[in-house]
């Protein structure tokens, strides 16, 4: 897990070194009531726009609106990740899609927004996510963040 978490944080460092010179530091976001921890550009994701009364996890947004909701949530129905890939995706027309032995990404196209959908299966039945929406004009400032944040998804 270490390395993993030195992975991501080296990962979020290039992000950042090669934008702008004014990208702020790395911020860490982390839920309490899970675990369920993502690094991402603060200087990008302004604003908070709140989350679910029970501490499932909370919604950052950009000026430009984009959004990154980064949650935890128990796999209460036991799914397996082909089963979850198949249930997150509902609705959303889907053009990348891998499902490993504990894992799945998404991503594709919701109306005309872009999204890209991590889900990671942690330990006690728990699932760690996050789900990054931006708008497809903007495609060439959100993309390389992408891999960064989801190289940053842990949890216990």
């Amino acid at each position: 897990m270490a390395y993993r978490l030195a992975a991501a944080l080296s990962a979020i460092l290039l992000a950042i070194s090669s934008a702008p010179p004014a990208m702020a530091k790395p911020f860490i976001y982390t839920n309490a009531r899970f675990g369920t921890s993502v690094t991402f550009p603060l200087d990008v994701f302004t604003d908070r726009a709140g989350g679910p009364a029970n501490g499932d996890g909370m919604t950052f947004v950009a000026p430009d609106g984009a959004s990154l909701a980064v949650y935890g949530s128990n796999n209460a129905l036991d799914q397996t990740p082909e089963q979850l890939a198949d249930f997150s995706s509902e609705g959303m027309e889907v053009t990348y899609r891998k499902v490993g032995k504990d894992w799945v990404a998404l991503s594709g196209h919701d109306g005309t927004d872009i999204f890209y959908h991590r889900l990671e299966f942690g330990r006690d039945g728990v699932i760690h996510a996050f789900m990054l929406k931006y708008p497809a004009a903007a495609k060439s400032k959100y993309d390389p963040l992408v891999r960064a944040i989801a190289d940053s998804l842990v949890g216990p």
